[in-house]
């Protein structure tokens, strides 16, 4: 009888697919850019046996509030579903720059939801405006509140605006954040409620917006107070007028009416400036208009 010989199974070589490359990216990606952020720099204390280079990972998800089986499922490659707001708390928690940020959301394959756009949507028209009201604060708006330009005296009419990241600017944020915005008005508890209800009602035509729901998360995240407030439901129409009062670093209180000009329909981008409601507001003005132009000229 004869024996017949027979070849050798062959083994099945799995293909990695576009997508396997494409986490396994997201994971390298992920861990250079978390071994590469300091304790320190984080905000967070090292403590005396530490051996992992930069932040842990659960660090990273609570820096994130993001839960740490799910954020190290990222790192291990996992075919998970990826949010723009987690990914934008990621993005965050590890302090990537622009164009850092633009990859990870390149590998993730999902929109982000903030693009570097600068200023994109300001005519020239209107920045020739803001200009000309100086020393009038001004600024351009949208309706979700980014500040999108602003002339020299809005820039300085709490602090510093311009030394701020541009992912900053937005008075929702800063109102609610920002030790220096939140003990820059006088009347803070009404100014607070009042752009808690009209956030509310704004973001009912953009409750699928990414950008919107990233915010929003951001504010819930950060702040007990907006938490509060966001929890009573209230709801107000966005207004063209109303009086503001500004503890104003370099020149003291100012009592200001905040007028708005709508530049797009349906109440979108704006055009916010503010007036002295008294003579001693306008004198402080003038003043500040004054250290600007000093300080321009140095």
């Amino acid at each position: 009888m004869s024996t017949m010989l027979q070849e050798p199974p062959t083994a099945v070589v799995a293909v990695p697919t576009a997508g396997d490359v494409r986490r396994g990216e997201l994971a390298a990606f992920l861990r250079s850019r978390r071994e590469r952020v300091s304790p320190e720099e984080a905000g967070l204390p090292r403590g005396p046996r530490r051996r992992t280079p930069g932040l842990r990972r659960e660090e990273v998800a609570h820096l994130a509030a993001v839960g740490v089986t799910w954020y190290t499922w990222l790192e291990q490659a996992r075919d998970i579903k990826v949010s723009a707001q987690v990914l934008d708390a990621i993005a965050r928690a590890l302090r990537l720059d622009r164009g850092e940020r633009s990859h990870l959301f390149a590998l993730a394959g999902t929109v982000d939801p903030m693009p570097d756009t600068g200023c994109a949507g300001v005519s020239t028209e209107l920045r020739l405006m803001l200009e000309q009201l100086d020393p009038l604060p001004a600024c351009v708006q949208n309706a979700r509140y980014d500040i999108l330009a602003h002339n020299r005296a809005y820039g300085r009419l709490v602090a510093d605006l311009d030394a701020l990241p541009p992912d900053e600017r937005n008075c929702m944020w800063l109102t609610f954040t920002h030790p220096d915005w939140r003990d820059a008005f006088a009347d803070r508890e009404e100014v607070i409620r009042a752009m808690a209800a009209k956030f509310r009602a704004a973001m009912a035509g953009h409750i699928a917006d990414p950008a919107w729901k990233c915010l929003l998360k951001r504010l819930l995240d950060a702040s007990p107070e907006f938490r509060a407030l966001w929890a009573r439901h209230e709801v107000a129409p966005p207004t063209a007028y109303g009086t503001r009062m500004f503890r104003q670093p370099d020149v003291g209180l100012l009592r200001l009416r905040q007028t708005s000009l709508w530049v797009a329909p349906h109440a979108g981008g704006r055009l916010v400036s503010f007036t002295p409601v008294d003579d001693e507001s306008r004198r402080r003005l003038e003043r500040l208009g004054e250290i600007l132009r000093a300080e321009s000229a140095r």
